[in-house]
């Protein structure tokens, strides 16, 4: 998880999810590289293909699924470990205006060592009450 305070309330979803993509800590490969301010990768993904219209706004629902099928995929979580996940993903997706997947790329826009992961699955989550957007990652290598 990362968590950005929104630019302004009251921009739309499509210029906070351009500010983000923009933002140096979005240049992350999730693969044990860190952020590199420089990098051209996000993800499986080359940073340059990574838009906001990549971006499809789903329920909360279908949100909170994501990250618990992948976190559940070999078996049933350790208590301190779901208990852990509830409180920093599941109440983000909870409290959200709006969240987004990023769920409109495919293999065409995977960068050159992108098969290291098993599965990647992102969400941005709004939540202008707070005045934060949260990025949440969960990803396999």
């Amino acid at each position: 998880m990362k968590r950005f305070r929104l630019p302004a309330v009251d921009a739309s979803d499509r210029d906070l999810l351009a500010a983000l993509i923009a933002h140096e800590q979005f240049r992350d490969d999730y693969a044990g590289g860190g952020v590199d301010p420089d990098g051209t990768r996000h993800g499986e993904y080359g940073i340059r293909h990574v838009t906001p219209e990549a971006y499809e706004p789903i329920g909360r629902q279908r949100a909170t699924r994501l990250p618990e099928t992948w976190a559940e995929q070999y078996g049933a979580l350790p208590g301190p470990l779901a208990e852990a996940l509830r409180r920093q993903a599941y109440d983000a997706l909870t409290e959200a205006d709006a969240v987004h997947h990023l769920n409109g790329l495919g293999e065409e826009e995977h960068h050159d060592w992108a098969s290291v992961h098993g599965e990647f699955h992102e969400l941005v989550v709004v939540d202008r009450r707070a005045g934060r957007l949260t990025l949440l990652v969960a990803a396999d290598d």
